[in-house]
């Protein structure tokens, strides 16, 4: 709530006013503001406005400052910066884990927060280091050849919008929700303004003053808005990019706002969501998937008290199990204690406020008209520490749908807290069906160990859902779980549940960036790319080889004396490798085959000679050969051809914080007639000096 330098009233802080920091500064809010209550405790923690701030002025920063600061840096330096935050936030995370309290989550409940945040922020980081070149621009696919002289082709590319991406997040991830948007949007070179949910701010705020002391970001890089968006989206324009995660409601009018409408400004949703756990026909009680099955929804109703997107609301039981599944989740939820988050004995802590705890309770008195609740009280609250009238506690609520086909309500209403409803189903096609008439979701789970049932199921829930969890025995101890989006996995969901795509690895990054067709010369192409294609220019001074990162440019070439092939060579690679397929060994054979005049040589003995042409064999900046890309064999070879190599150098990406760097060589390999027999990329560590 505050920190040490704070003024203390006996054993109870003073609540803090909330900050924004827009244009450069952390500015207040005028007025006195909206008080924020601690869940579990009903105290005022903080005060919240953004009543005053110039927000026309704070789109106008992030993208001058933030963006000018941002597209000077390569996707590998962004990384890297991300990187250093996510390092020093975690030597920072008892700092959160303090505040995370008055936000009514347990320790471990907020370690999915907290930590799981700080995480995703890395694995977005390591990523880019991995799989993006350490460039401004991103390249997409081949090039595509329009003429047939290589004067002119096309090549699709990405780069970042100039303008910023707003971020409007919900109450329930304070800390995960900032970090898995800013994470892409950071390495995508597009500066951010974060929105959280006002009953939740403070713990935003309080990581966003860790980050910004860090003085790590460039200047604009990333913006906190705390409270109300005021006439923010009034100024967004066709380069900004607005992201939203809440109420499908709410989603909606944001989604028909006019400035976004005139502009075609980028949106996208993460909305509600009747998310489902089907069990199996073959999980019978006794077996180990209904045993994970009831674990996984009794974990999925209570974690963060069911106040997560992804969380279990309908639970879809095969008629013959419907009792047993009732009776083992009942005697499990029973148990769960629930009380103050920081009481070592409670397993679920409160709800976000008062007002949340009231709205699950109608949404539950909703339900009621199409179910009949088999475990829990609405009304009445057991704890083992706290105030049921002064914190938002209430214990998990199981409800039964004896007609799940012809009910609407348990398809329509998702009570945002520990409540689930059981439907029984017939057969496969029903689970699906039932799955279905939630109208899009985040998730569903399969608990099966059957192979025929995995596919009907994942195959019938896939159109309707972001994601697909099959959980059974073999993989019970390494899985993430129904309820865990994860950083290189698409997190949304069609329909109801938005319609967006979150994280999904590099894939999220992209929508940061604008996807632009650039045709032209070739030559000109790889000027814009920096990546080599037919046609560009060459040079051919001396051995490619025998170039450091510091000589070496793209379109280095060396062209290869010629290496005929015999049938010697080709019985002593089979005989050697014991690679004697009938086509490189049988003439009669080989001549039978469609393919084939005679007898061939082995495509591995053809990518073999090829090295032996090409590599310069001497000590030298290449350090190491550390893979083939894309290799494909285009035409048999036959006794008596002659092979010859063109190495061309087709892209240079050099490491950061390394003394070497990945160089991408286009290789061809074609016989006397100057037919290709294969092609492929070669993958060389090269130092960046020499010696």
């Amino acid at each position: 709530m505050i920190r040490k330098d704070d003024a203390e009233m006996g054993t109870m802080t003073m609540p803090r006013r909330l900050e924004s920091f827009v244009a450069g500064a952390w500015r207040p809010g005028t007025g006195e503001g909206r008080a924020i209550k601690h869940a579990a405790t009903g105290e005022t923690v903080a005060h919240i406005s953004s009543d005053g701030l110039d927000f026309a002025g704070a789109i106008a920063w992030g993208r001058d400052r933030g963006g000018a600061g941002l597209h000077k840096l390569t996707f590998h330096e962004r990384a890297l910066m991300l990187k250093a935050v996510g390092q020093k936030l975690m030597e920072a995370k008892e700092d959160f884990y303090q505040e995370s309290f008055a936000t009514g989550a347990t320790r471990k409940d907020s370690w999915i927060d907290i930590e799981g945040g700080i995480g995703t922020l890395l694995t977005f980081a390591s990523k880019a280091r991995r799989e993006l070149p350490n460039g401004r621009v991103l390249v997409e696919g081949d090039v595509e050849p329009l003429s047939r002289d290589n004067s002119f082709s096309a090549q699709h590319i990405l780069t970042p919008f100039r303008g910023v991406a707003i971020h409007i997040n919900a109450f329930n991830f304070p800390i995960w929700g900032m970090l898995e948007k800013i994470a892409p949007t950071l390495i995508a070179g597009v500066p951010c303004i974060v929105k959280p949910a006002s009953q939740t701010a403070y713990l935003t705020e309080l990581m966003v003053r860790h980050i910004h002391e860090m003085d790590i970001l460039p200047e604009g890089a990333l913006q906190l808005i705390c409270g109300g968006v005021g006439d923010l989206l009034d100024h967004v324009t066709g380069q900004d990019i607005v992201t939203f995660t809440g109420s499908a409601a709410t989603g909606r009018t944001l989604r028909a706002h006019p400035a976004l409408i005139e502009n075609s400004t980028r949106f996208t949703m993460e909305a509600d969501s009747l998310n489902a756990a089907i069990l199996g026909p073959d999980a019978i009680a006794g077996t180990p998937e209904f045993d994970l099955f009831v674990k996984e929804c009794a974990r999925e109703m209570t974690v963060k008290a069911g106040q997560k997107c992804t969380a279990i609301r309908r639970i879809m039981v095969p008629k013959a199990q419907e009792q047993a599944v009732i009776g083992a989740l009942s005697a499990t939820l029973t148990k769960t204690a629930v009380g103050l988050p920081d009481d070592e004995a409670t397993r679920m802590g409160a709800l976000a406020s008062l007002d949340d705890r009231n709205g699950v309770r109608g949404k539950i008195h909703e339900l009621q008209q199409d179910a009949e609740i088999v475990s829990g009280d609405v009304e009445a609250v057991h704890l083992v520490s706290g105030d049921a009238e002064k914190g938002a506690f209430l214990n998990p609520i199981l409800l039964r749908c004896a007609n799940p086909m012809t009910a609407s309500t348990p398809h329509e209403i998702e009570p945002f807290g520990p409540v689930a409803t059981v439907m029984p189903y017939d057969d496969v096609d029903e689970a699906v069906a039932l799955a279905a008439k939630g109208k899009g979701s985040l998730v569903s789970s399969v608990f099966t160990d059957d192979k025929a049932v995995a596919e009907a199921l994942v195959l019938g829930l896939a159109p309707f859902h972001g994601r697909v969890l099959i959980g059974n025995r073999v993989s019970a101890k390494s899985s993430t779980g129904h309820g865990s989006p994860l950083a290189p996995l698409v997190h949304g969901g069609p329909g109801r549940a938005g319609g967006g795509e979150e994280m999904g690895g590099m894939r999220g990054v992209k929508h940061f960036m604008q996807r632009t067709a650039v045709q032209g010369t070739p030559k000109l192409l790889t000027a814009v790319t920096g990546q080599w294609s037919e046609g560009a220019d060459q040079r051919t001074d001396t051995h490619p080889f025998n170039k450091s990162l510091a000589d070496l440019r793209v379109g280095d070439q060396l062209t290869t004396g010629a290496k005929t092939i015999t049938e010697e060579d080709v019985e002593h690679f089979a005989h050697f490798t014991g690679d004697t397929f009938y086509a490189h060994m049988d003439s009669e054979s080989a001549k039978a085959n469609p393919f084939f005049e005679d007898r061939v040589a082995h495509g591995y003995l053809i990518v073999s000679f090829a090295a032996g042409l090409f590599v310069q064999p001497d000590p030298g900046p290449v350090l190491a050969n550390y893979g083939v890309d894309n290799l494909r064999f285009m035409g048999p070879v036959y006794f008596g051809d002659s092979l010859t190599v063109r190495l061309t150098c087709k892209a240079i990406n050099p490491r950061e914080n390394a003394n070497h760097g990945e160089v991408r060589w286009d290789c061809r390999v074609t016989n006397q007639k100057d037919e290709m027999v294969a092609q492929y990329d070669v993958l060389t560590m090269v130092a960046k000096t020499w010696p």
